[in-house]
């Protein structure tokens, strides 16, 4: 990469990093990216499923003209307030900042869609997805629903996500899962509400919910196989409006994570008989409301090492690293087309300098690595190998 869309790079990077779009709020940087692209001379259409933008490249010559390939950045910020005053390009709106690098993530498929405009070596079509609404607003699922993939074809299609703590510009190419699925649940025991001091007259939700929440965490322990990796943690616990009164109903809300699909199952399943189990030990109802928010992020294996060896042109190649249990939208596209996701180094995890932290920012210097190995594997997939 030239030092000139480097210097670029760097520059678009930290505008967006000082002017963040809350998740469903993505407007203008979803503007900025379109005249970003439209300066390159691409097709650019906005408005797909929300804030989606979707810049194209379609270059005819030689067999491999009908083949395509997908890109996606997303675009969306947090509901964090930045605690970074020395920052030059720190957010400028209140409450709100890039604390999980998403401006990097933007900026990088910017500077990839730079690097294949100059690059005359290939053919085909190249569909960059600009994604709105990752963190937790179902930005996949909604450019999904608007016909993304029939709208934009692609083969497949490949991401990338920072990631503190990895030698920065490093790439971590995973197996198979790369980042966990995740749920958020709600299990509310309905009972008798009455006077404190007759408790015999009523029936206690808050008892159901104190051994619900002990109970639950049996299910990791006993009900999913040792070898497989799951988490179920209650959060918050809504009981109450007296100290002298037993309460009609309580509620118990919090979080599950897995990295298979059959490891789910077990937890919904598990959480399910737990609730109804408890619930007629001591005469309650429960119900339970099971949420999942996205799937597991698998890579799938041609694609796998497409990747592996598009990042090896362009730096250092990890294949030991474990998934993490976070999780990421990506999944969504990946459970409509084969593709790849990949971790690229941020650097040291210090000093706050961790994702969701409010102290984070995005490492510039890895900029290049990011763009250019998004071109390679675009060009590889578009060439077949």
């Amino acid at each position: 990469m030239d030092q000139a869309l480097a210097q670029n790079l760097t520059a678009w990077r930290r505008h967006l990093h000082a002017h963040p779009g809350l998740t469903l709020h993505e407007g203008e940087t979803a503007a900025f990216v379109a005249a970003r692209l439209r300066e390159m001379g691409l097709e650019v259409t906005e408005g797909v499923g929300g804030h989606g933008v979707v810049g194209t490249i379609r270059r005819v010559r030689g067999e491999g003209s009908n083949r395509s390939v997908g890109l996606r950045g997303d675009m969306d910020a947090l509901p964090i307030q930045e605690q970074n005053p020395d920052l030059p390009h720190r957010s400028t709106i209140p409450g709100v900042m890039h604390a999980c690098g998403h401006d990097g993530h933007t900026t990088a498929l910017l500077g990839a869609a730079a690097l294949l405009v100059q690059d005359k070596s290939w053919s085909g079509t190249v569909q960059l997805v600009f994604q709105p609404a990752e963190e937790g607003g179902g930005g996949a699922r909604s450019m999904i629903a608007d016909g993304l993939f029939q709208r934009f074809p692609m083969e497949c299609i490949f991401g990338w996500h920072n990631w503190p703590g990895l030698e920065a510009g490093t790439i971590a190419v995973h197996e198979t899962a790369v980042m966990a699925a995740g749920a958020r649940f709600e299990i509310a025991f309905e009972g008798h509400a009455g006077h404190a001091a007759l408790p015999h007259l009523t029936r206690d939700p808050m008892l159901g919910a104190g051994h619900c929440i002990v109970a639950l965490q049996s299910i990791v322990s006993r009900n999913v196989d040792p070898m497989q990796a799951g988490v179920v943690s209650v959060t918050i616990a809504e009981a109450g409006e007296a100290q002298n009164q037993i309460a009609n109903r309580a509620v118990l809300k919090g979080t599950a994570r897995w990295l298979s699909d059959a490891t789910g199952e077990a937890i919904e399943t598990g959480m399910r008989r737990v609730a109804e189990g408890i619930a007629a030990a001591f005469g309650l109802r429960a119900t339970v409301d099971f949420r999942i928010g996205v799937p597991v992020t698998a890579n799938h294996p041609a694609e796998r090492d497409l990747a592996a060896a598009a990042a090896g042109v362009v730096t250092t190649v990890r294949r030991d690293l474990p998934p993490a249990m976070t999780g990421e939208d990506f999944s969504h596209f990946l459970r409509q087309v084969p593709g790849a996701f990949v971790w690229i180094g941020n650097g040291p995890g210090e000093g706050g300098c961790e994702l969701h932290n409010p102290n984070y920012d995005f490492n510039d210097a890895i900029l290049p690595v990011a763009s250019g190995f998004l071109a390679e594997v675009a060009r590889r997939a578009l060439a077949g190998s």
